[in-house]
């Protein structure tokens, strides 16, 4: 299986690279960037540790090479610059995302690929890449929570001293400030932590401003998040390419679902081959229903202000 990812000289990008190197999942690793040493850089030094790992091509391409891979994954984006609204960001990162798409579409996109969204806003971008990519609305994912979740199963393991893998949960809706922790769906090993000693109402709080602040905090500290993003793009990438039918809190289009129509917004999501199969309905809370609503609204509000 071939996976391309554009903007494989960046942070995220390499660190996706390395993580699907590491799976030994993958046959063909495609890295495809504008800054051409960098991502030079970056092909040569996953090659040189090829030979201690498995059996793997990992090259350089263009848009056109990406454009043949079974799966492409777009990780290109800009930064915000001093003084810049959010609104002006999004809108830079709409037009060289749907670049980027155009280039695929030119370059002869495969019928069958799956296009994996990372770029932020990732729910924006991938409601754009559905539109105009000309794919069925299911080849076309965005990472969308599965970050969040990774970083709040974490905290919670950490808090109540447990193996983060057995913590399981969910942080739904818009990869941003009105993203939804789903406390109701939090369990240890099938065990419910609603009442655990450790996660009292203030130990949840600042779990989850924790989880939220995650993003900036990383840019505070190290100038961007890399591990555990690449790491949440592996995930999916291979539950996509094993066909493992793996639930996970991502981005597709909505139809019906929670009540939410006609946008991208991350809800637990059943992906295989063929990307989203289905989307699953938990029973939530009221609140972390009407919570769920209010972030599909502000992603609207977003829509509806963006320049295309």
């Amino acid at each position: 299986m071939k996976v391309a990812i554009i903007g494989g000289g960046g942070r995220v990008g390499s660190c996706a690279a390395y993580a699907l190197q590491l799976g030994g999942v993958v046959s063909e690793i495609i890295l495809v960037d504008i800054l051409e040493d960098l991502v030079q850089g970056e092909a040569l030094d996953l090659l040189h540790g090829s030979a201690l790992l498995h059996d793997q091509c990992i090259y350089v391409g263009d848009r056109v090479s990406a454009a043949k891979a079974d799966l492409v994954v777009v990780t290109a984006g800009l930064r915000r610059k001093p003084d810049e609204s959010r609104l002006d960001l999004i809108n830079r990162n709409v037009s060289l995302f749907l670049s980027v798409i155009d280039d695929l579409n030119s370059a002869g996109l495969r019928e069958d690929s799956i296009i994996v969204v990372v770029s932020n806003p990732v729910d924006i971008l991938t409601h754009l890449a559905v539109q105009r990519s000309g794919l069925p609305q299911g080849q076309v994912v965005g990472l969308g929570t599965l970050l969040d979740t990774t970083r709040f199963r974490s905290l919670i393991a950490d808090a109540i001293k447990a193996g983060p893998t057995q913590v399981r949960g969910f942080v739904l809706g818009e990869h941003g400030d009105s993203m939804v922790p789903v406390w109701s769906s939090v369990s240890y090993d099938g065990f419910s932590l609603e009442n655990h000693s450790d996660l009292s109402p203030a130990a949840k709080h600042r779990i989850f401003e924790q989880t939220r602040r995650s993003g900036a905090e990383m840019i505070r500290l190290k100038g961007g998040a890399g591990w555990a993003v690449g790491v949440s793009i592996a995930t999916l990438v291979h539950a996509i390419i094993l066909d493992q039918r793996k639930m996970l809190p991502v981005s597709s289009m909505q139809t019906g679902g929670y009540g939410l129509h006609g946008l991208c917004i991350s809800v637990p999501t059943l992906v295989g081959r063929t990307g989203v199969l289905k989307h699953v309905e938990l029973d939530l809370w009221p609140r972390e229903l009407q919570s769920l609503k209010g972030s599909a609204q502000a992603l609207l509000d977003t829509l509806n202000r963006i320049q295309v």
